[in-house]
């Protein structure tokens, strides 16, 4: 049987990870220039996809900024706590030994999520739907 640290490990390698990377966009600004390539999607279609805006999103929360970051994605932005959330349950029980059991990971709220995905991707480009670009 595994101990505690040992199970563990693996939620706490993925915390260390996400600080890390958020650490390092809080000091590099992605408003500027040069620092990190362009979204592939955006540069090849010239359409903003899901994600596009969440590096500068990242980099406003890290400033205590949450309403600058909900207006570069707020996909991204009200996802974030969520995230936090199950991470947090999968440490625990991870800890504890236990089953991670949450009503977040049926596959209906996981199908339920893609699908809001899908709709801001399409929004957020169509004309009406500017104000969810970044």
């Amino acid at each position: 049987m595994k101990t505690a640290t040992r199970r563990f490990a693996v939620p706490a390698g993925v915390a260390a990870i996400t600080i890390a990377a958020t650490g390092y966009v809080a000091a590099v600004d992605p408003n500027a220039a040069g620092h990190y390539p362009a979204c592939p999607f955006l540069a090849v279609s010239g359409f903003f996809c899901p994600g596009c805006g969440s590096l500068r999103a990242v980099h406003a929360l890290a400033h205590g900024d949450p309403l600058a970051a909900l207006g570069l994605n707020p996909l991204f932005t009200l996802t974030a706590p969520v995230l936090l959330y199950l991470w947090a349950r999968w440490a625990y029980a991870a800890w504890t030994g236990r089953r991670m059991t949450t009503v977040l990971a049926r596959p209906v709220i996981a199908r339920g999520f893609v699908a809001v995905a899908l709709i801001f991707w399409v929004v957020r480009n169509l004309p009406f739907g500017r104000y969810l670009a970044p």
